[in-house]
């Protein structure tokens, strides 16, 4: 779950990558129709609120809307997996 930087609304995403939107918040897409090697472990906000990155336990990221996408550890092999993830 993410929260709109202004607390209007909140994403919530469930394992398989959907992407529920509640008050505020924008749908800008979901990795919900994609074949996912792990589940989606967490989720952050962009700090305008125009868009969201999600995280898989495998690392792989999904950047949607405004994000940037910077890479993923999704084909690299991990000691743990990924447990959640926030953005700077």
């Amino acid at each position: 779950m993410a929260a709109t930087p202004d607390g209007g609304g909140y994403w919530l995403v469930a394992s398989d990558g959907g992407i529920f939107t509640y008050g505020s918040a924008t749908f800008y897409g979901s990795a919900g129709s994609l074949h996912l090697n792990q589940p989606v472990v967490g989720m952050a906000a962009s700090p305008d609120s125009q868009g969201y990155w999600l995280v898989a336990g495998d690392g792989g990221i999904f950047a949607y809307g405004n994000t940037p996408f910077y890479g993923s550890t999704g084909g690299i092999r991990l000691n743990k997996p990924i447990v959640g993830m926030s953005s700077a």
